[in-house]
């Protein structure tokens, strides 16, 4: 399942010149249910729509509280456009996309379960496979990608080079009685703040 976040003071939907849903501030989330997603998934996507903390606190620390702790909405809509691949000429690729009628279930799914972890009041929805005019108030702008899959392409394939599982298995075997080299990776401390 992949989501974009966006940090909103205000956000709504329309469908046919009909306002459907509309919260004050929160956060927007655009989602899209890809192939082989499960509920394993969509329960995932769910506890970090909530838990990722995208505003200050009150003493001004950045990046320390969530939607939850600042007591905002939360605007789900359904977009499969997030899944397109574009790797090929100029015309968006939708296959990583589940179908239909799968995508609806697992979204639906995803849908409850940031209800049933929140505020069912607090948490609002679009209307899925509509036509929606989203009207967004960004604030910051603030604006976040999740995947709960990172190591599968927008195919719904594994991306080449993110085999570790066995490749590093394989690797380490291979490599037993030589001396093994040890990569870290250390994050600038202002974005740890």
């Amino acid at each position: 399942m992949k989501a974009v976040l966006q940090r909103v003071a205000s956000a709504s939907v329309t469908v046919d010149s009909n306002l459907v849903s509309s919260i004050g501030k929160g956060v927007l989330v655009f989602a899209a249910v890809a192939k082989d997603d499960t509920r394993k998934e969509v329960e995932s996507m769910a506890a970090k729509v909530l838990k990722l903390k995208m505003w200050p606190d009150e003493s001004g620390g950045t990046w320390k509280q969530n939607v939850q702790d600042i007591k905002g909405e939360v605007l789900c809509v359904s977009q499969f456009t997030l899944l397109a691949s574009t790797k090929k000429g100029n015309k968006p690729d939708f296959h990583g996309a589940a179908g239909g009628e799968e995508a609806r279930e697992l979204y639906d799914q995803f849908f409850a379960k940031v209800q049933e972890l929140y505020e069912p009041a607090k948490v609002k929805n679009g209307v899925f496979q509509a036509m929606m005019e989203v009207d967004i108030q960004n604030s910051g702008p603030v604006t976040l990608e999740i995947d709960t899959n990172p190591h599968k392409g927008q195919d719904g394939n594994k991306k080449p080079g993110n085999e570790q599982g066995e490749h590093q298995q394989s690797r380490a075997s291979a490599d037993e009685g030589k001396s093994k080299v040890a990569e870290s990776f250390q994050l600038p401390v202002e974005l740890l703040d």
